[in-house]
Order: structure tokens, then sequence, then C-alpha cells
């Protein structure tokens, strides 16, 4: 075991502590020591529920699912999320044809999702249905509506911890 007391700055106090807590005794702390630093406050997909929510979905398999997905496509699942769970075909492409941090052209937005379906083979639980529907004949995308406020919680866990979603594609160098 070592034990290191650096005699300029640790009190003496401080010292007694260290060495009782080095052999495992109950050490008592001076009441002007320093707290200790607060653990992560930040939430984390941990606090996301596992029960399903609507159609064999949890909490913590959507943030999966939105965590796994490229930036474009998650913006736009976030988008019709925001807008209750249902948006015509035009209304997304042109949101995001003039999307300042997240333009998508007309012609990629189909592209863009094809994220969703590759991601959720993958992601999506035993049984559960698809988690963003295309109805052709109405030009509509449409998310279950059991599913839009556990997507809400999820992007909530995902703007608190951006470094668990997956980011931009990094560029190849030739």
């Amino acid at each position: 075991m070592r034990l290191t007391i650096d005699t300029e700055t640790d009190t003496y106090e401080q010292a007694i502590a260290a060495v009782q807590a080095a052999y495992g005794l109950r050490p008592v702390t001076p009441d002007d020591w320093p707290e200790p630093p607060p653990v992560d406050p930040r939430p984390g997909p941990q606090d996301l529920g596992d029960d399903d929510i609507g159609d064999g979905w949890s909490e913590q398999a959507l943030f999966r699912m939105i965590a796994s997905l490229i930036p474009g496509a998650r913006a736009v699942l976030r988008r019709i999320t925001d807008l209750g769970g249902t948006a015509s075909f035009d209304e997304v492409q042109q949101y995001f044809a003039d999307h300042p941090t997240t333009p998508i052209t007309k012609a990629k937005i189909g592209g863009t999702l094809t994220s969703i379906p590759a991601v959720q083979r993958r992601i999506r639980p035993v049984g559960a249905s698809r988690l963003l529907q295309r109805d052709e004949r109405a030009r509509l995308y449409q998310i279950g509506r059991a599913l839009v406020e556990g997507l809400r919680r999820a992007f909530a866990i995902a703007d608190a911890c951006p470094d668990l979603l997956r980011g931009e594609p990094t560029a190849r160098v030739t």
C-alpha cells in the first residue's frame, strides 16, 4: 500500500483521515474538508424505462435506435416526433431543404431515411413493429402514438448525452 500526504497542502486532520481510510478505519471527516466532486448529474440511457411502451418498443430500445442512426436520419425522426408523429413527405422535404444545421436536399431525403430500417433490423426488439411507417398513398410518415412520448424522452437523454450518439461519418483519405 502506498499513501501520499502533501505536508504543504494537507492539514493534520486530512492526513489522519487518509491514514484511517488506508487501514479501513472509519475516518472522521473534518467540517472544513471540501466535499467530493458530485457524481455526473446528467441523465443517461439507464434512466429510461425498459418496459414495453407500445408495439414492442421500450424507451431504452428507442434510445439505442436514435443513437445508432446517422445524424440526418436522426434529425428527420426527431422532426416527425416533434410534429406529433405524423408529417407529410412534402413537409419533411421542405423543412430540411433549407435547414441551417442539417440540410438534406429533396433528392436525398429518401436515401437518408434508409438508415432507419437498416438500424431497426439490428436494434428492434423481437416482435416490435416498424418505428417509422410510410404511407405512400397519403404521402405521410407516421410513428405510432404510443412511441412518440417514448421518443421524446429518448431525444431528451440524447440531448444530455451527445457523446453517446453516432456522429457524422469521417471522410476517407485516399
